[in-house]
C-alpha cells in the first residue's frame, strides 16, 4: 500500500479509475490575510509537527450543494424531478430531523437514480461534472485557504457526504492529498445498486473518516508524533470534526444564524491593490 502523503484516498477503491483522470483546473491563488494573522509564507503550528487541513466541499470549496446537480447530470432533469417528488414527504422530514432520515432519504434517491448504472458510467460523468461544477461554483476565497495550506507543506484532504465518484476528480483537480466521501455499493457485475457502502460520509463518520486517512498515510498512531488539524466546514454535518480540531472555521454564509456561529468565520471582501485583486478575511 502506497502511504505516501500524496496517496490518494480512493485508492481502495476495487474498479480502476486510472483511464478517466482529469485534467487540473487552473486556480488564481491570492493572499489570505486574517485576523489570526494568517499570511502567505507564514507557517502555523509548532516546528516539526505534520499539518493536515481538512475541506468539506458542498457549501465550503463550491457554492450549495451538488448531490441534485450530479443526479440531473448523469439521468436528466425529469427523472430526477420526478423521483424528487416522489420522495417530497420523505425529504423534507429529512431536512428538519437530519442524522439518519437523511441517511436513508439520500440513499432512496440513489436506488431510484443510479440503480443498475454501471461504475465505468459513474466514472466518467463524475470527471465531466466535477469539472463543470467547479468552474461555476468554486469559492476562490476559501480555494485560497486551501492554496495557502498547500503552499506551507500541509496535508490537504477533501472529506465530503456527497459522492467521491464526482468529489475525487475535484480533489485531483484541486491538487489535494486525499479525498474521502460517500460510496455506493456494486455488485459482481460492476453496476451500482444504490445503496450506501458503509455510512454517508458526515457527522462522526467525517472524523472517522480523517483518522484512517492518517493512520493509512503514516500521519497518525502508536509512535507517531500527532498531526496538528486545521477543518473548515459551513453545516451541522460538519460539526463533528470541527469540534475534534485544533483549528477550526466556519465557512458557512448564514454568520451568527449558522450551525457553527460558534467557530471563527472564515469571510472575504475583496479589495484592489496595484490593479491586482486581494482577499481579504477574518478567521
Amino acid at each position: 500500500m502506497d502511504t505516501t502523503p500524496r496517496a490518494r484516498a480512493g485508492s481502495d477503491y476495487h474498479e480502476d479509475r486510472s483511464k478517466h483522470q482529469p485534467e487540473a483546473i487552473p486556480v488564481k491563488s491570492q493572499h489570505m490575510i486574517g485576523n489570526d494573522g494568517v499570511r502567505s509564507g507564514e507557517e502555523q503550528g509548532s516546528e516539526g509537527v505534520p499539518t493536515v487541513a481538512a475541506f468539506d466541499f458542498d457549501g465550503t470549496i463550491t457554492r450549495g450543494g451538488s448531490t441534485v446537480r450530479f443526479l440531473v447530470w448523469v439521468r436528466g432533469y425529469f427523472p430526477v424531478a420526478f423521483a424528487l417528488l416522489r420522495n417530497l414527504p420523505r425529504l423534507l422530514y429529512a431536512m428538519v430531523a437530519g442524522g439518519t432520515a437523511a441517511d436513508r432519504a439520500k440513499e432512496a434517491l440513489f436506488n431510484q437514480l443510479l440503480r443498475g448504472l454501471t461504475v465505468d458510467q459513474l466514472q466518467r460523468a463524475g470527471v465531466a461534472f466535477a469539472e463543470h461544477h467547479l468552474r461555476r461554483q468554486l469559492r476562490p476565497e476559501v480555494v485560497d485557504r486551501l492554496d495557502w495550506h498547500r503552499r506551507q507543506g500541509h496535508h490537504v484532504v477533501l472529506v465530503s457526504a456527497s459522492l467521491e465518484y464526482y468529489v475525487e476528480p475535484a480533489g485531483a483537480m484541486l491538487a489535494v492529498d486525499g479525498v474521502l466521501g460517500t460510496r455506493l455499493v456494486v455488485d459482481g457485475s460492476g453496476n451500482l445498486t444504490g445503496r450506501i457502502d458503509g455510512k454517508n460520509c458526515r457527522g462522526a463518520e467525517k472524523y472517522a473518516r480523517v483518522v484512517g486517512w492518517l493512520r493509512q498515510n503514516g500521519l497518525a498512531g502508536t509512535g507517531v508524533q500527532q498531526p496538528l488539524l486545521w477543518a473548515y466546514g459551513n453545516s451541522r454535518g460538519d460539526l463533528w470534526l470541527l469540534n475534534a480540531a485544533d483549528r477550526a472555521f466556519d465557512t458557512g454564509r448564514l454568520g451568527r444564524f449558522g450551525r457553527l456561529r460558534h467557530f471563527p468565520r472564515l469571510r472575504t471582501a475583496t479589495r484592489q491593490r496595484h490593479g491586482v485583486p486581494v482577499a481579504r478575511g477574518s478567521a
